[in-house]
């Protein structure tokens, strides 16, 4: 595999994972590579939670401090997780075995913008960088890296960190070369440039990242596949919800709100952004534009159909079988795919610019269009906000999604106060449950809040959010946002304690 290290002293570094591991020290900072899944180190981890598991069996100290772009997989996040290797995560993760260690103290998790991670970094404020730790294509001649399937964090940890370790990964197509678009005119205040990006498509960097060949460590020849996880089939509650939004989009188009072709679209990964992406196939629709974190599957059907002309992101989220398709065709889809830095990709000033239209998953929401996306029943994290808040706070339209209820039907996903607060009333512009959609964009609170209770709720909880609406109109002395603050959490004290958001009464 060597002919995919081209240079000459990179070629002298290369080593076996577990050699590679043995230069990192107990309480090291590590910038790994990776986003939802794609492009991350696969095999430098696995051998560091050996090191760490040994250490532990011998009584000794050791943890170390990761940072990522975004989540990884079982071979980075929940192997270190699983030893009680990782005493410092951030910005955001999805791993079971990880989630478990932060809900029960073992692991610090600081939860991150993903726009903001990098700028942390670089900046110093998250300390000094020891390690960065990066998957790529191929290393180049000059000793640049092609990175893989996703760019994420790459550019500022290989910038900022003291050593560098590289997995050439011979499974990731080297067609991939020249999807990629590495600005190198990201600079720290006051030096920060206008970001060039007038279009979607907008090429404004390297397809390479640039490294400092001095400081690379080691080498490490894999060939490990992605963590490729199927989607699961879209049900009824996803298509309603989708079908919700369409016709949203297209009573903006009639009314002139929207281009024909729509604005650049954003959304999270899922059973519902599936649904809406299988919608927009199967709608008239033309010459759409994605400015987004993640590639999907339903993406890349828009791309082979002729209706998506490009589409930018840091990553993809691919099911196995499109991951190997991309793999087969990684030169046909250059033309359509931009992969940039996340710090780019969620970039605020872009965003709005362009009036991208996003659309997130959220845990809940509140009768006045306070969001939370991050916390069950406020205390216990999910995954993180990821880059929901790049896009929402910064959007031409910002939608949020959810069925309206879980826990097959314990949990009402609309309640009368978030137990967590992610987005707040100010950013949130519509509401959609399989129950339907509340357009809030211009209401004032109390309209908002009986719109909610129209449209989104579900009928086993409607009459008693109805209820707590009505009492509070009367017993709040202020009347812009009501709320009885004795009673704005029992649902979720109710269903702590028993199990269910059903109330046999409200007081």
């Amino acid at each position: 595999m060597n002919e995919r290290i081209s240079n000459e002293k990179l070629r002298g570094k290369i080593m076996t994972a577990d050699e590679a591991a043995a230069l990192i020290p107990n309480g090291a900072q590590i910038g790994f590579g990776g986003f939802t899944g794609s492009g991350y180190p696969k095999e430098l981890p696995q051998a560091l939670a050996n090191r760490i598991k040994a250490a532990h069996e011998r009584g000794e100290e050791f943890t170390v401090n990761a940072f990522t772009g975004a989540s990884t997989a079982p071979e980075l996040d929940g192997a270190l997780a699983g030893v009680d290797g990782m005493h410092y995560r951030m910005p955001y993760q999805s791993d079971p075995t990880l989630r478990k260690k932060i809900n029960d103290g073992t692991t610090l998790y600081t939860d991150i913008h993903l726009s903001h991670s990098a700028q942390l970094v670089a900046e110093g404020f998250m300390g000094k960088l020891d390690f960065a730790v990066v998957e790529a294509v191929r290393i180049t001649e000059d000793g640049n890296i092609v990175p893989t399937s996703s760019v994420g964090n790459n550019k500022t940890y290989l910038d900022m960190a003291e050593k560098i370790i590289i997995e050439v990964n011979s499974w990731q197509s080297p067609d991939l070369e020249g999807m990629h678009d590495i600005w190198n005119g990201y600079l720290t205040p006051p030096n920060r440039p206008i970001i060039p990006i007038n279009n979607v498509g907008d090429r404004i960097g390297d397809t390479f990242l640039t490294i400092d060949s001095d400081k690379v460590v080691a080498v490490i020849e894999t060939a490990d596949r992605d963590r490729n996880s199927p989607f699961k089939p879209i049900d009824d509650d996803s298509r309603a919800i989708a079908g919700y939004l369409l016709d949203f989009y297209a009573n903006e188009v009639k009314h002139g709100r929207l281009p024909k072709n729509l604005l650049p679209l954003q959304s999270g990964v899922g059973n519902i952004p599936n649904a809406v992406l299988d919608g927009l196939l199967h709608s008239d629709l033309e010459n759409l534009t994605s400015y987004t974190e993640v590639i999907q599957d339903g993406m890349v059907d828009l791309i082979d159909a002729g209706k998506l002309a490009v589409a930018s992101a840091t990553a993809f989220s691919l099911s196995p079988d499109y991951a190997h398709n991309m793999n087969e065709n990684a030169k046909n889809y250059r033309k359509s795919i931009v992969l940039r830095p996340q710090e780019i990709s969620n970039h605020p000033e872009v965003i709005r610019r362009l009036g991208v239209l996003s659309c997130n998953g959220m845990i809940e929401a509140d009768i006045y269009g306070n969001v939370n996306s991050t916390h069950v029943m406020g205390t216990r994290m999910m995954n993180g906000i990821g880059g929901s808040g790049d896009f929402t706070r910064n959007a031409y339209i910002s939608a949020f999604v959810s069925p309206s209820t879980a826990k097959d039907g314990a949990i009402s996903a609309i309640v009368p106060m978030v137990s967590h607060v992610d987005h707040t009333e100010h950013d949130v512009m519509v509401i959609i449950t399989e129950q339907g959609i509340a357009d809030l964009r211009g209401l004032a609170p109390r309209l908002r809040a009986q719109k909610i209770i129209d449209n989104c709720v579900h009928p086993d909880f409607r009459a008693q959010l109805q209820e707590y609406f009505d009492h509070s109109l009367v017993t709040s002395k202020a009347k812009h946002t009501p709320h009885d603050l004795r009673h704005s959490y029992d649902w979720h004290l109710n269903f702590i304690e028993n199990g269910t958001m059903k109330l046999s009464h409200y007081r």
